[in-house]
């Protein structure tokens, strides 16, 4: 620390002789940004008071330079340099501090300097904050900060506010906190805008024209993007050709380029309910690249050819030009499946929608011959009001019209996956490997707890997994066992070595579908260029050289943004509950821990917290191999499974958490212990054979029912 602070005194002291406030001093300390797409470091001065856009600063170690770690300070020489990416460039004086802690938080003003509550459900500990470092921030703010120091005298670390980021009960702060939270960037660079709006539209050369298609996009209602559209003729033999085109990203986003820079190092989109973080900016993602109604627009085009039995007998792949007949949703396709068009969709219902249908129907019957696990998970909608307020909380429907979307999709990834490996090409399989033998004894324990059974000393197979999510349809502990089903599974990534994907009972998968929000695609998509020889815009020898390292960048940036979306929808679920508080609730036990146990409420299917102490009249232990808490005097268990009635504690929209209180267990209130208050602090044990015994029987009779 001391070190930063001399540091930064020299810098005062040269700046007094250095005015131009658009052009930074000669010598500055720098914070090193992780790596490009293209391998290089870029650094952040610590410092800008400039009105025009941050400068960037190349930093080129030499061999006898310390490795330095993302985040890490450095005081550095700066040179001037007319580089098409930067300014300057920088050289290692000193290196200062490693990479510094951040924290997100609310600041709460004091006297003197003030404290920073974090909003992580993880974090307890609070941070104080000098006078001197709190940049202005006002009591109740929601900051960015980072350490500063050691525990002080009041035992709590210090920190500095590096960023005021405005009130945490915003409507729209919600998301912000998470972008902040997971380092997720939001703002593109200039000389990123720059490019994606200087992009000229694709012509047809050197490509098919595909134009004469029944080609329709079918989105969700609110979609932001739309990058695929399919197509279905039905063949003499009871077959199908099915096309799928996917906007051709590659074409606009070339390796090395600003764009492909900073989209390798988002590595993929951002969904919230009142904002997307996008990978590529709105000039490519929302126009050039999306396949809208009417516009020609550059695809990568697969066509693949089904048998009787929904069986793919052969692909090809094609890059071509196309025009959508219709930008459809999936309430529209449904309906017109169903036999009520209306006058967007009656004119393609026989063209365009029956044969998808029967398309849809061979690779069905296709799916459930080779048995991938049929997951039936209930996907929340959160609508807001117009000022970003939470307005309701559904479950969107799931429509045949959804899985045919998702069929397509798959067959087309399955395609992409097996042409580049017969072309031995380089590409980025998408690869989910099986569960752990221990996960999935933990997923039999709380099927045998719900009644159900999933069979033991067998290679697992995704069939076994189906029979028990059967078993389960249609009963209580249907979203319980699809949930702990997924939970048991390991996680899916990316990898340039194939390892087959467990979960779609596939030997072979990749992803080409999503380019314009997805990195992995893009890659996908630039293989096939090379392979076809299709142009100049295929895979560099940069991209192959990384793939290993963008294969693990981008499962990262993948979990980033899957937990930064989890985040917020915990925090608007908390937000729309936050006026119930007090209110009984119904739901079911979705896990248990050593400090309590979890609840899925029925209503929104919202995680809250039910702790230990809340549980009832008496000490509980934990039991890790059963998953139960066990009562210390009545030996009732609390498991996995069980319904509850709990009453809503607390709600904090800025954590996202929820507290909760048990009222009932299985539809029975849990019995009073003689001589102990609420949380059980009795001095002595109080005999209760009696009416362990009675529990017993009555827990006996419910599961008879």
């Amino acid at each position: 620390m001391l070190k930063e602070l001399e540091a930064e005194g020299q810098l005062e002291r040269r700046r007094r002789h250095y005015l131009d406030p658009e052009k930074l001093p000669p010598v500055t300390v720098l914070e090193l940004l992780p790596p490009d797409g293209s391998g290089d470091l870029f650094a952040r001065p610590l410092e800008w008071r400039g009105e025009g856009p941050m400068p960037r600063i190349l930093f080129t170690p030499r061999e006898s330079d310390p490795a330095l770690g993302q985040g890490e300070r450095f005081l550095a020489r700066l040179v001037e340099a007319h580089g098409e990416d930067h300014q300057y460039e920088a050289r290692l004086m000193r290196r200062i501090t490693a990479a510094p802690n951040r924290i997100v938080g609310v600041f709460r003003k004091e006297t003197e300097g003030g404290r920073i509550v974090p909003i992580d459900k993880g974090q307890d500990r609070e941070w104080r904050v000098r006078p001197d470092a709190t940049l202005g921030a006002e009591s109740g703010e929601l900051v960015q900060a980072e350490q500063a120091g050691p525990k002080n005298r009041l035992g709590l670390p210090l920190a500095r506010i590096v960023e005021r980021l405005g009130d945490p009960s915003a409507p729209r702060a919600v998301s912000l906190i998470a972008i902040h939270q997971h380092g997720i960037p939001d703002e593109f660079p200039g000389k990123v805008i720059a490019e994606a709006e200087a992009q000229k539209s694709a012509t047809m050369k050197g490509r098919e024209d595909l134009c004469d298609l029944p080609l329709v996009t079918i989105d969700p209602a609110d979609a932001r993007d739309h990058d695929d559209a399919v197509a279905g003729l039905i063949e003499e033999d009871g077959g199908a050709t099915i096309w799928v085109a996917i906007a051709d990203v590659a074409h606009y986003v070339r390796p090395g380029s600003a764009l492909d820079r900073e989209a390798w190092n988002r590595g993929n989109s951002t969904y919230f309910p009142d904002r997307v973080v996008p990978m590529l900016p709105e000039a490519l993602s929302a126009d050039l690249c999306s396949l809208h109604e009417g516009e020609d627009r550059p695809v990568i085009a697969v066509r693949m050819r089904l048998d009787a039995q929904g069986n793919k007998v052969s692909h090809t792949f094609h890059r071509g030009m196309m025009n959508s007949r219709a930008s459809l949703s999936y309430g529209q396709a449904q309906a017109a499946a169903d036999g009520k068009p209306d006058e967007q969709t009656a004119p393609l219902l026989d063209s365009v929608i029956k044969p998808l249908w029967h398309a849809y129907g061979l690779l069905k019957s296709a799916r459930d011959r080779r048995q991938p696990l049929d997951l039936d998970l209930p996907e929340r909608r959160i609508e807001l009001t117009e000022d970003g307020r939470v307005k309701s909380v559904n479950f969107r429907e799931r429509l045949d019209a959804h899985r045919l979307i998702e069929e397509f999709m798959v067959l087309a990834n399955v395609a992409a996956a097996e042409e580049l490996s017969r072309r031995q090409r380089p590409l980025l399989f998408r690869v989910h490997e099986e569960p752990s033998l221990d996960k999935i004894d933990a997923l039999r324990e709380v099927a045998q707890a719900s009644g159900f059974t999933l069979a033991k000393g067998q290679v697992l197979q995704t069939s076994h997994l189906n029979r028990l999510l059967a078993q389960s349809e249609g009963t209580d502990f249907d979203e319980l066992i699809n949930i702990t089903t997924l939970r048991s599974m390991t996680q899916a990534y990316y990898h340039p070595e194939n390892f087959g994907h467990f979960g779609l009972a596939l030997k072979s998968y990749a992803h080409f579908t999503s380019p314009i929000r997805r990195y992995s695609d893009l890659v996908v998509h630039r293989a096939l260029i090379t392979g076809h020889g299709w142009g100049k815009d295929g895979l560099s020898e940069g991209d192959i050289e990384r793939m290993q390292e963008t294969a693990t960048h981008i499962s990262e940036t993948e979990r980033r943004s899957m937990a930064a979306e989890r985040d917020t929808t915990d925090r608007y679920l908390a937000a729309y509950l936050a006026d119930r508080v007090g209110t009984e609730m119904t739901g079911r036990i979705s896990g248990i821990q050593r400090f309590g146990a979890f609840i899925k409420l029925d209503e929104t299917g919202a995680d809250g917290l039910l702790p230990i102490r809340d549980i009832g009249q008496e000490y509980f232990h934990f039991d890790p191999d059963a998953q139960k808490l066990i009562g210390a005097d009545t030996g009732i268990e609390v498991g996995v499974g069980q319904r509850v009635t709990v009453r809503l504690t607390e709600a904090v929209p800025v954590t996202g958490g929820l507290t909760l209180e048990l009222l009932e267990l299985e539809g029975e209130a849990l019995p009073h212990v003689p001589g102990r208050g609420k949380r059980g602090r009795s001095p002595r044990r109080v005999s209760t054979k009696s009416r362990l015994a009675e529990i017993k029987r009555a827990q006996k009779r419910r599961r008879k029912k």
